[in-house]
């Protein structure tokens, strides 16, 4: 009970609770924790849905599986993560992309039954899980703005501007590999790579393998217009 209780510490459903407070929830609910090895499937696209998935350890990757076989990575989660949120309570009802284990990972998991129940006896819960879904909808709408853009450098500059506003800083800090990128943008890798190059030659950004430089913040928004 103490490793999954110190593990949600880092879950936006249990912010404000105390230790004391969030082994009251779990021992009221029916929760389970599962542990899955790396590279395994935790859900197939298509799957029935019927509970939230917590990340406890590790990280797990929301995948595009294509019939030509080419797998394209949506979205990489981390300890603290949350999954299955936003789709719990629609008409489908079923997995919209395969989750995968992309390390050793544990998931704690909280059927709709549940879910329904905290939300109706705890209005600290309910505020979370509000804020989950808000947060939620607020990343599909930048993901769709940014997709929506018809050059990578388009994509580039949305993202290197979003990053912006978060980091509030002009050296921007990425986490995520080339690859990773690419993926987020709908590209390939050498084509982002290509760009990046491009938009280094025309004095818009500099960087290296974990920064991008914006050096010239007015010129990077006027290429989205």
């Amino acid at each position: 009970m103490n490793y999954i209780i110190n593990n949600l510490k880092d879950c936006t459903l249990f912010k404000n609770f105390t230790a004391e407070e969030a082994e009251k929830i779990l021992l009221s609910i029916n929760y389970k924790v599962t542990s899955f090895k790396k590279g395994e499937i935790i859900a197939f696209e298509d799957d029935p849905i019927s509970s939230i998935g917590i990340i406890l350890e590790g990280s797990i990757e929301v995948q595009k599986n294509y019939p030509s076989g080419k797998v394209v990575t949506i979205n990489r989660m981390q300890k603290g993560n949350i999954f299955g949120e936003a789709i719990i309570f629609s008409n489908r009802r079923t997995y919209p992309s395969t989750i995968a284990s992309s390390t050793d990972s544990k998931v704690l998991y909280i059927n709709q039954d549940d879910i329904i129940k905290l939300c109706s006896s705890n209005k600290t819960f309910l505020h979370n899980f509000m804020k989950v879904l808000s947060n939620r909808i607020l990343n599909l709408s930048n993901i769709l703005r940014t997709l929506s853009y018809q050059t990578i450098r388009q994509k580039i500059a949305s993202f290197l501007l979003d990053e912006y506003k978060k980091q509030k800083s002009l050296v921007i800090k990425v986490s995520s590999s080339r690859q990773e990128m690419a993926d987020q943008f709908g590209t390939t890798r050498p084509s982002l790579s290509r760009e990046l190059i491009n938009m280094k030659e025309d004095e818009l950004i500099d960087y290296d393998k974990k920064t991008i430089t914006i050096l010239d913040i007015d010129a990077l928004e006027e290429t989205l217009f």
